[in-house]
């Protein structure tokens, strides 16, 4: 009986979660999503304190170091009062695997959308309209891949190796 409350609190917990994301668009994954949230959330505990690494450079010096290096830049585009950001860079973000994949082959950038300097001109730029917004773009400023909403250690892994 307590297994059975615990999992329909986690299932719960986890719809919060996902219909407390700033775009419509990904409630109707969010059935699809609580699974595997559920299942990432014990390897994510385990492996805190681990993950990516964000630079603290702005938009412009990104490009000019992604044309140097032919890397891409992945840029967290997020608002300190958004939940699915927060969840996100307490568990997804700071995961060995990501922080691996995403600190080899990324210039990576976490930009608050409302107070960075950079933030309004990467929201007109690249229409951001809901939080977390996640952009790899290449050194001219082309996107390379977007997506927007909470997503999980393997959904992170998924989306940085399509990118690539």
């Amino acid at each position: 009986m307590k297994k059975i409350i615990g999992l329909v609190g986690m299932g719960a917990i986890a719809l919060f979660v996902m219909s407390s994301t700033c775009s419509d668009e990904d409630k109707v994954s969010a059935d699809l999503t609580i699974a595997s949230v559920e299942s990432d959330n014990e390897m994510n505990v385990r492996k805190v304190g681990e993950g990516i690494s964000f630079q603290k450079i702005n938009f412009e010096k990104a490009k000019k170091e992604a044309l140097k290096t032919g890397k891409l830049i992945f840029i967290d585009a997020y608002t300190d009062w958004c939940g699915p950001c927060k969840r996100m860079a307490a568990t997804s973000f700071k995961d060995k695997e990501v922080g691996e994949l995403f600190n080899e082959n990324f210039i990576n950038l976490k930009i608050e959308m409302e107070k960075n300097p950079d933030g309004k001109e990467i929201a007109r730029l690249y229409n951001v309209r809901a939080y977390p917004t996640l952009i790899f773009i290449d050194g001219n400023g082309r996107v390379v891949k977007q997506s927007i909403g909470m997503k999980t250690t393997s959904q992170l892994i998924a989306m940085a190796e399509s990118a690539l």
